[in-house]
């Protein structure tokens, strides 16, 4: 199984995938080709792994820091 945080991406696209209804089908497209097709389904929680714990602060403001400083060096 592959995941996929919503947080990761930019706003327009996490709004598309998170008012997707159940059954619907989203096609993935790159430079006008289909490359994919995801389609919406319930989830069962009960399958779902268990949550991790919260991060302390210092490893918390270390993690946002991270990710800050990656998305600058894609963007530049």
């Amino acid at each position: 199984m592959k995941r996929l945080d919503l947080d990761d991406l930019p706003p327009k696209a996490a709004a598309l995938l998170a008012g997707v209804e159940d059954g619907e089908e989203v096609i993935l497209v790159r430079r006008g080709a289909v490359v994919g097709r995801l389609t919406a389904g319930a989830v069962d929680l009960g399958d779902a792994p268990a949550t991790e714990p919260p991060l302390p602060p210092e490893e918390n403001a270390k993690e946002i820091f991270e990710q800050f400083r990656s998305m600058m060096e894609d963007e530049f």
